[in-house]
């Protein structure tokens, strides 16, 4: 082992919470480059990961995740009593918009009832916290929760909103505070390539140990949601330093699997879809699995066909709404898709080429993407890509990359849909393996400065306390793109407008920009809002506090003091308000 651990506990356990799967992972401290992962169940597949479902009952007294909820689901559905659960897939998406993500924000299951997204989440990481905590427990005897470093793994193309969501659903979940950190999705997989040779020593996949010092390259995490993409080099200490920002958008392969259903519902019809989806739930989880490995198996520019099995109960409902007889009369009747798929033996029949056509737009997406990356001054210099999470996997999507950056060495690492579940159990051991992160915003407070003639827009002038000033001034702590280490400080010094004042209010903005003027300019959008409690009967306009916000970390962080006394004060950064 080339690097000890520096976890203070026993175990390092990591949940990778993914959109279409999930999974865990643990070591022990003592060998923490021998990860154990968990082996799922479902059907005829055996996966390191289950899908991210989760069964709840209405009154909370029960829940069930992954193959376990969609089996139970399935045996709900043959009578009434599934109505007195929630079934929920796919819902991570809801966070990737992270200017909407407030604290209250809805998740809806399959049936369209909503339910505040804090608890859906919640429910997931305690059940996933309950299967992890059992396997250790059977691994160690005589474990305590307390022995355990939980990480939490989130896209890096989240926004600090999304993070704060995911860490109060894992602290509800049972997860102390200080038990948590939160790793990056594409860092996590960095850190896997950096260390995969130094703890297997009998692995034949390439990796990035191997690399000289002032090497750049760039990690490609494709998962079930998002693409998320990032510029790392490796330093002369052999820690990882973020090039450029995290960037991508949505372009996962669950994007492939909602163009592939959308197909289906428009050759059956919108009303046949919903109600199969609703009363044959098992033939549903059926076609998903299906098409599952067929994504997984399809190959680029091999002619010929591709047959998947469709389910006598669509069948029948589909001739009896359509009034034929036979499901190849309802192609026929279809306009839209009556050239593009056939009907043989009970088996939908595709063209490849009109099959891969189900994975153009993502791909498209992500090719142009990646382009637009290298066109940067920062990232021209790039030959190798990294290329991670279970899409990755996809041969379409390698070979698009490869055909469209044809100098550049492409390394896919062995087992790469787990690259970054394994990564964020390494990254729990060796926190520091990244050693500056670049900042994906422009960072700034809400100040209120003394009004300058012929400097500051005479709109924004404001009279307060006898003093003039103005009003809304964005005053820039750290600029977008700008390098930071971990636990990068920037402080300023707040006076309240008022005496008297109970509370003392600061707006924290950020901007794409580089140089805004002030908060209410187009591009710039408030984060949250930091508050700190006063005492009114002694404020006055004289107090002084000094705020600080802290960069560098997976996470943004804060802390207040006086200014005279140095002591701390209570400080409250709430970016989820509704």
């Amino acid at each position: 082992m080339e690097k000890d651990s520096k976890c203070t506990r026993l175990v390092v356990a990591a949940i990778d919470f993914g959109t279409t799967f999930s999974g865990y992972a643990f070591s022990l401290k003592n060998e923490w480059g021998r990860v154990f992962t968990n082996q799922w169940t479902g059907g005829n597949l055996i996966s390191p990961k289950a899908p991210t479902c989760l069964l709840l009952k209405k009154d909370f007294s029960e829940s069930f995740f992954g193959y376990e909820a969609e089996d139970k689901y399935t045996e709900l559905t043959s009578d009434e009593s599934h109505k007195e659960y929630y079934f929920f897939q796919r819902f991570k998406m809801i966070l990737h918009q992270d200017v909407d993500v407030k604290r209250h924000i809805l998740c809806y299951d399959i049936s369209g009832e909503a339910l505040e997204a804090r608890l859906v989440f919640q429910h997931c990481i305690k059940c996933l916290k309950d299967y992890l905590y059992k396997q250790i427990e059977m691994s160690l005897l005589g474990t305590q929760d307390g022995d355990i470093e939980y990480v939490l793994t989130v896209p890096a193309i989240w926004g600090d909103k999304a993070k704060m969501f995911m860490r109060e659903a894992a602290l509800k979940a049972g997860i102390k505070k200080d038990d948590l950190t939160l790793a990056l999705e594409p860092e996590a997989a960095s850190v896997y390539c950096q260390y995969l040779n130094s703890v297997k020593e009998d692995t034949l996949s390439p990796s990035l140990g191997v690399v000289k010092p002032g090497t750049k390259y760039m990690v490609i995490d494709l998962g079930g949601g998002t693409a998320d993409i990032t510029v790392h080099q490796k330093c002369e200490d052999n820690t990882l330093e973020e090039v450029l920002p995290a960037s991508g958008g949505p372009w996962g392969g669950k994007s492939v699997d909602d163009r592939f259903m959308n197909f289906l519902k428009e050759l059956v019809g919108e009303n046949v879809w919903e109600e199969f989806q609703k009363v044959n739930m098992d033939d549903y989880l059926d076609i998903m699995r299906c098409f599952e490995s067929k994504k997984r198996t399809i190959v680029p520019e091999k002619s010929g066909k591709t047959r998947m099995t469709i389910p006598q109960t669509l069948v029948k409902l589909s001739t009896r709404s359509h009034g034929v007889k036979s499901f190849k009369e309802v192609i026929q009747k279809n306009d839209t898709h009556k050239n593009n798929v056939g009907y043989d033996t009970g088996k939908l029949v595709w063209n490849n080429d009109f099959f891969r056509g189900f994975f153009k737009k993502t791909i498209d997406g992500i090719v142009k993407h990646i382009d637009e990356i290298i066109q940067e001054s920062e990232a021209r210099d790039i030959r190798i890509f990294v290329m991670v999470g279970g899409f990755s996997e996809c041969l379409l999507v390698q070979d698009a990359i490869k055909k469209q950056f044809g100098d550049v060495s492409i390394i896919v690492p062995e087992e790469a849909g787990l690259a970054v579940l394994k990564g964020a159990v390494f990254f729990g051991h060796v926190p520091d393996a990244i050693s500056r992160r670049s900042a994906r915003y422009t960072y700034g407070f809400q100040t209120w400065p003394e009004f300058r003639e012929g400097f500051h827009p005479k709109e924004k002038k404001v009279e307060i306390e006898n003093l003039v000033r103005c009003r809304d001034v964005f005053l820039k702590i750290v600029t977008k793109g700008e390098k930071v280490m971990p636990g990068y400080m920037r402080s300023q010094i707040f006076q309240a407008l008022h005496n008297k004042e109970n509370i003392l209010e600061c707006g924290v903005f950020v901007s794409d920009k580089k140089d805004p003027k002030f908060i209410d300019d187009p591009e710039c959008r408030l984060l949250g809002r930091l508050q700190i409690p006063l005492n009114a009967e002694k404020q006055t306009v004289k107090t002084l506090i000094v705020e600080t916000l802290i960069f560098g970390e997976t996470e943004l962080k804060f802390k207040a003091e006086h200014v005279h006394s140095e002591i701390q004060c209570e400080v409250i950064f709430d970016l989820l308000k509704d």
